[in-house]
């Protein structure tokens, strides 16, 4: 199974961005999937997650509202779509795929990875 993650950039406090994951090799609609994030010198945390069949699930308390997260089954592809960004949103962002169809909230849980696309918001 492979992860790629792109979508990342710069952008003000307050703006806008929508990150993507496609995923090839596995059987995607099986899988839970997720969002990790890991900004300098922190550890990575889960940002959210989602069930094969779409339920969402373990958005961190700090995004919610602000940061949604989806899955096209049909494309093999999830997206994070984010707004009112804040300076502390700076991070690489990641994707991941569970071996299940319910995904946990620790990193452990997932078994593949993409690369990780980074977010820089500026005040």
């Amino acid at each position: 199974v492979q992860l790629q993650a792109s979508g990342g950039g710069s952008v003000q406090a307050g703006g806008s961005l929508t990150l993507s994951c496609a995923v090839s090799g596995g059987s995607f609609r099986d899988r839970g999937m997720g969002w990790f994030r890991q900004a300098p010198g922190k550890e990575r945390e889960i940002v959210a997650a989602i069930t094969s069949n779409g339920n969402t699930l373990n958005y961190a308390d700090s995004l919610k509202g602000r940061f949604t997260i989806s899955r096209d089954n049909a494309k093999n592809a999830m997206y994070l779509h984010m707004t009112s960004l804040k300076p502390l949103d700076t991070a690489v962002y990641y994707c991941a795929a569970a071996s299940a169809g319910v995904p946990g909230t620790r990193a452990g849980s997932y078994a593949y990875w993409g690369q990780g696309t980074l977010v820089t918001v500026s005040s």
